[in-house]
């Protein structure tokens, strides 16, 4: 049986966080969504992401919901501390400080205390913070949610896509017809599939016996400050553990080293307990087990024609830095104002040869920086000397020299400031490039910019908002001179329609990095163009930035 066709502007094939962002995004700009969901609503997610990134951060502050995930997760002064210890009970090594999210706002010392950004990193698991989305997702205006539904088939024409959805409990089918189509479906993505793009890259770089466990006794025997996650490195056994809820709920990744090919290669109840430094008579509940496969892949594709592809369904690798999820929601906020100039009407069809130009090379880069680190925590697991826990002066200076390799070592991807603000756009049709070379950066640091491509560094503005607060929808032309002449722009944005919002910089203190009385930013905070007055041709930069200019025209 088929239901009468369902018509949206875009349809959304997946309802996790990467799916949910992107249907926020759009919601917010006007575009009716449908979202296709094969779980039931509100059933909890995988105890998977156990981090949310400033650069996500910063859009979920525009979307309205930073406020909402601050408030939940761990307990408001739990230590956001990633501690390295012999055994999680056992002799700390060294400590990367991490403040609590009730001080996150406010605190001056730490690795990452100093970033340019208005929303400092979240640490919160995705069962706390898929719920806040979702609630806030299913409330909004022109957002469908199609839970236990799932896409089995679809078609493209010249006007859009056509989809096949079956209702998995009513046994029932309907057709959506949609003007595009983003599959956010993880990595089995069915979508994937469908469009035939590929998976490449390195198929298996570790395997993870993890543990998602119930031990209320566990909090209590661990001496000293709490922390967010444990780091077990003794002979025995090599792990990590998360603190899920702060009190009794923990995650335990035991990670099995290249002679242990298996998920049973070793025993997991013994693997846990070495790595917690507990005896046989301490007890936990095993709440589930969520064993993983750490990879390097990356689709060879990211569209084909209206049908896009995002999150893990466009890129697999280990979640070293944490970057899994919030390079998925980072293909969303980019792709988003990307169809929703589609929709609107004012960019042409080209705009969106962006996205894949845009986003692939990045997922490359960010891949390769998780897997040279995954090699390099490899290499270190494998060298722990049997003596580590050896006791007096020589035991003591063992694992002082251990604890700062492992700080040196880890610092940068827990405290990642390359990943959130380093990464740039280069080859994109709808960014003016003026010759300067973008700033390397690395996992850990970076060098804030303004060439085009980089994002527009952050500074506060003198009424106390922070820069992106100001920005439009669209694109916003910052001016830090008022005296410098705009009206041309204006007047050919407003002749098609396009979004551009004037903001003459009042602020205490702006970033050296602004050199150019404009800069011209993007929806997504990307500098598109910079200048000390307007090029001749106006209309030839409005055309590209409207997606009608051939890249290196």
């Amino acid at each position: 049986m088929t239901n009468e066709e369902l018509k949206t502007d875009v349809l959304i094939v997946g309802g996790g966080p990467v799916g949910l962002t992107l249907a926020m995004d759009l919601a917010s700009r006007g575009v009716k969504v449908v979202i296709a969901e094969i779980r039931r609503y509100a059933e909890p997610p995988n105890v998977k992401c156990n981090h949310v990134a400033a650069r996500t951060m910063e859009v979920f502050r525009r979307l309205g919901v930073a406020q909402k995930l601050r408030d939940t997760g761990l307990p408001a002064d739990h230590p956001n501390d990633v501690a390295f210890r012999t055994a999680v009970t056992g002799i700390e090594l060294t400590r990367i400080p991490i403040p609590c999210r009730r001080d996150r706002y406010t605190e001056t010392q730490g690795p990452d205390a100093w970033w340019p950004t208005p929303e400092p990193p979240h640490r919160i698991n995705q069962i706390f913070l898929e719920p806040v989305l979702l609630e806030h997702t299913a409330a909004l205006p022109g957002v469908t949610l199609l839970n236990r539904t799932q896409v089995t088939d679809f078609t493209q024409d010249d006007d859009g896509v056509v989809a096949t959805a079956a209702d998995l409990d009513a046994g029932t089918t309907r057709r959506i017809r949609a003007r595009y189509m983003v599959g956010c479906d993880g990595g089995a993505s069915g979508v994937r599939k469908q469009i035939g793009a590929r998976l490449e890259g390195t198929a298996v770089i570790q395997r993870v016996q993890s543990t998602y466990i119930r031990a209320p006794q566990l909090r209590a025997m661990i001496p000293g400050k709490p922390a967010w996650s444990y780091y077990a490195v003794n002979p025995r056994r090599c792990g990590t553990m998360f603190a899920i809820d702060g009190h009794e709920t923990w995650l335990v990744h035991n990670h099995l080293n290249p002679d242990e090919p298996e998920f049973d290669s070793v025993d997991r109840d013994r693997s846990i307990r070495e790595i917690l430094g507990v005896g046989p008579d301490f007890a936990y509940e095993v709440i589930s087990k969520e064993d993983w496969v750490g990879r390097r892949l990356v689709a060879d594709r990211f569209r084909n024609g209206r049908v896009f592809l995002a999150g893990d369904a466009a890129h697999l690798w280990v979640p070293y830095a944490g970057y899994g999820m919030n390079a998925g929601i980072a293909d969303a906020v980019n792709l988003s104002w990307l169809l929703a100039a589609r929709v609107q009407g004012w960019a042409d069809e080209r705009i969106l040869d962006a996205y894949e130009a845009e986003r692939q090379p990045i997922t490359e880069q960010v891949s390769q920086f998780a897997m040279d680190h995954a090699q390099k925590m490899i290499r270190a697991r494998r060298a722990v000397p049997q003596n580590i826990e050896a006791p007096g002066a020589e035991g003591d200076a063992l694992r002082a020299e251990i604890g700062r390799e492992a700080y040196e070592l880890n610092v940068q991807q827990f405290c990642c400031g390359g990943l959130n603000f380093g990464y740039f756009y280069t080859g994109s049709p709808i960014i003016e490039t003026d010759g300067e070379a973008p700033p390397a950066y690395s996992m850990g640091g970076f060098t804030p910019s303004t060439v085009p491509g980089c994002r527009a560094p952050h500074f506060w503005l003198a009424d106390g908002r922070s820069l992106y607060d100001a920005f439009g929808p669209g694109y916003t032309l910052l001016r830090f001179d008022r005296r410098t002449q705009v009206a041309a722009l204006e007047q050919a944005a407003q002749q098609c329609g396009m979004s551009v919002a004037l903001v003459d910089v009042d602020a205490p203190e702006v970033p050296t990095a602004y050199r150019h009385r404009l800069v011209l930013c993007r929806a997504d905070q990307h500098v598109a163009w910079r200048g000390d007055r307007l090029p001749a041709d106006v209309a030839a930069l409005v055309a590209r930035l409207r997606g009608m200019a051939p890249a290196g025209a």
